[in-house]
C-alpha cells in the first residue's frame, strides 16, 4: 500500500474546458446505451421464433434471461471495476457482449440461443456499472449532469434503431426468414468493434488511480489529458489553487461490511433517494412499454403489425426529453429537475388514464399522452443513474450502481405481469385505469422523495458532494480503519 499523497488529480479534472477528448469519452463509453436499446428491440420482435420453432413462452423466457444476465453482470462487474479499475472493465465488459449477441445469432435451437442471450446480458449490465463511473469521474462537474443524462437517454436511440432495422430485417420479401433476425443479433456488435478500438484510446480514471495507490500514473494522465486541450484550445490552462488538493490514503479494497456501513448508516436517506428514483422509474417503464402494444390492439382495435409505427414516436419522445432538459439539471439544480420530471410524467399519465377510463381518446391521443409523459419520465429516468453515481464515495461507486440497477430490474421484472393482469382479455377499462393511477402515484412518490432527501449535486466536484473513503481531512485517521 501507497503512503499518503496529496493530490490536486481532481480538482484539474474538473477546471478543463469541454474540447475533443471529452467527445471521445461521450461517443467511446456512451455507446453501451445504444448497445442495450438495439439489443432489446431486436429481441423483443421475436424474429427467430418461427425459425427456431419456439413458443411465445419460450421467447419470453429469453427476455427473462437476457434480464438476469444484466444482474449478474452488473453486480460482478461492478465489483471488478471498483477493484481493478473503469478502463480494463469496460474493455472486457464489450468485448463480453460482442462474443455473447453475436455468437447468439448463429443459434439453432433454445439452448444456445438462451446460453449467449445470458452471456450477452453479462455485458451489457457490466457496461452500465463500469461506463456511468467511468464517465462521471472524466467530464468536468459543469458538464457531468447534462451529459450524463443525454448519454443515458440515448438507450432510446438504440431501440429505434433497432425497430427501424427490424422493418426490413423481418420482411421476408427482402430476408429470408432464417436469415433477417441473424444479421439483427450482428448489428450491434458490428457497432461494437468499431468502438472497442476507440475506448483502446480512453485512458484510465484518474481519480480511480489517485485512490488506489497510483498517483505517479493518476498525475501523467492528466497531464496528457491537459496537453491534449491545450492543443485543441490553443490556450493555456489556468493553475489550479494548491489548497484545493486532497490528502488521500490509498484502498485497494472495500469489504462488503465497509459498504453496508456506508449504505446503511453513513448514508441512509442518500440510499433511500437512489433506491427510490431507480424502482419508480424501472416500474413505471417496464408497466408501458411492455403493455402498450396489449393496450393498443386490446382496447384500441389495432393490429399487432400496426403497434410498430406507434412505437417510433414513443422512442423519440423518449431520446428528447434527456437531451432537451438535462441541460436544467445543470442550471436550475438536480433535486428540482428531478422532482418536475417525475411529478409532470406523473400528472400526464393520469390525466390519460381518466380519458382512457371513458373511453374519450383515440390510439393517437392515447400514444400522444405517453410521448409526451415519457419526454419528462426519461429524463427523470436517466438522471437516476447520475444520482446514484454521484451520492456515493469513489472506492464503491461501480458497485453502488450495479446494486441499485439489480434493485430497479428486480421491480421492473414485476410490473409487466402486474400490467398484464389490468388488461386482461380487453373486456373492462377500469383495472387498467387504476393500474395508470399506479404508475402515476409511484412517480410522483418518487420525485417528493428526491426533492426532500436528494442532495444538491450541481455543477459540483464529485469528491465535494461525497469524499472518497481514502480521503484524510485534518487528523482524522484514514477511513478504512474506521
Amino acid at each position: 500500500m501507497s503512503s499518503t499523497v496529496k493530490s490536486l488529480v481532481p480538482a484539474r479534472m474538473d477546471r478543463l474546458p469541454w474540447t475533443r477528448f471529452h467527445w471521445s469519452v461521450v461517443v467511446g463509453l456512451g455507446v453501451s446505451w445504444v448497445l442495450d436499446g438495439l439489443e432489446i428491440q431486436i429481441v423483443s420482435n421475436a424474429g427467430f421464433q418461427k425459425d427456431l420453432d419456439l413458443t411465445a413462452q419460450a421467447v419470453l423466457n429469453l427476455g427473462t434471461i437476457y434480464l438476469v444476465g444484466q444482474v449478474v453482470g452488473a453486480i460482478v462487474f461492478g465489483r471488478l471495476s471498483d477493484k481493478l479499475g473503469r478502463r480494463k472493465l469496460f474493455i472486457l465488459t464489450l468485448a463480453i457482449y460482442l462474443i455473447g449477441s453475436g455468437i447468439a445469432g448463429l443459434a439453432q435451437d433454445f439452448w444456445f440461443l438462451a446460453a449467449f442471450r445470458f452471456v450477452a446480458g453479462l455485458g451489457i449490465g457490466g457496461e452500465y456499472a463500469a461506463i456511468n463511473s467511468a464517465i462521471d469521474e472524466l467530464i468536468p462537474s459543469k458538464y457531468r449532469g447534462h451529459v450524463d443524462i443525454a448519454i443515458n437517454g440515448t438507450y432510446w436511440g438504440g431501440a429505434a434503431l433497432g425497430a427501424f432495422a427490424n422493418i426490413y430485417l423481418l420482411d421476408p420479401s427482402i430476408f429470408a426468414e432464417n436469415i433477417g433476425w441473424r444479421i439483427g443479433f450482428f448489428l450491434g456488435p458490428v457497432l461494437g468493434i468499431a468502438i472497442i478500438f476507440l475506448r483502446r484510446h480512453i485512458p484510465e480514471s484518474p481519480r480511480w488511480m489517485m485512490t488506489h495507490g497510483k498517483e505517479e500514473e493518476a498525475e501523467r494522465t492528466v497531464s496528457e489529458i491537459e496537453a491534449s486541450v491545450e492543443r485543441s484550445t490553443g490556450e493555456r490552462l489556468p493553475d489550479v489553487d494548491p489548497s484545493k488538493a486532497m490528502t488521500v490514503t490509498p484502498l485497494d479494497n472495500v469489504r462488503f461490511r465497509t459498504i453496508v456501513k456506508v449504505l446503511f448508516k453513513q448514508y441512509p436517506k442518500r440510499t433511500l433517494v437512489g433506491a427510490t428514483m431507480m424502482i419508480t422509474q424501472a416500474f413505471l417503464y417496464n408497466a408501458i412499454f411492455f403493455s402498450y402494444a396489449l393496450v393498443l390492439t386490446n382496447f384500441f382495435g389495432l393490429k399487432t403489425s400496426q403497434t410498430s409505427v406507434y412505437f417510433f414516436p414513443f422512442a423519440i419522445g423518449n431520446l428528447l426529453g434527456p437531451l432537451i432538459l438535462g441541460r436544467f439539471f445543470d442550471t436550475w439544480g438536480r433535486r428540482q429537475m428531478i422532482f418536475l420530471t417525475y411529478l409532470v410524467s406523473g400528472l400526464v399519465l393520469a390525466t390519460s388514464a381518466f380519458l382512457f377510463r371513458v373511453d374519450a381518446i383515440s390510439a393517437t391521443v392515447q400514444v400522444v399522452f405517453w410521448c409526451v409523459s415519457f419526454f419528462f419520465a426519461s429524463a427523470g429516468a436517466s438522471s437516476a443513474y447520475l444520482t446514484v453515481s454521484e451520492i456515493f464515495p469513489l472506492e464503491l461507486r461501480s458497485q453502488a450502481i450495479s446494486y441499485f440497477f439489480a434493485l430497479a430490474q428486480i421491480f421492473g421484472a414485476i410490473a409487466p405481469a402486474i400490467y398484464g393482469a389490468f388488461i386482461g382479455d380487453g373486456s373492462s377499462r377500469e383495472p387498467l385505469f387504476w393500474g395508470y393511477l399506479l404508475g402515476s402515484a409511484v412517480m410522483i412518490i418518487g420525485g417528493v422523495i428526491a426533492l426532500v432527501f436528494g442532495v444538491d449535486s450541481a455543477r459540483k466536484g464529485l469528491e465535494d458532494i461525497t469524499q472518497p473513503l481514502s480521503v484524510l481531512t485534518g487528523e482524522e485517521e484514514p477511513a478504512k480503519q474506521r
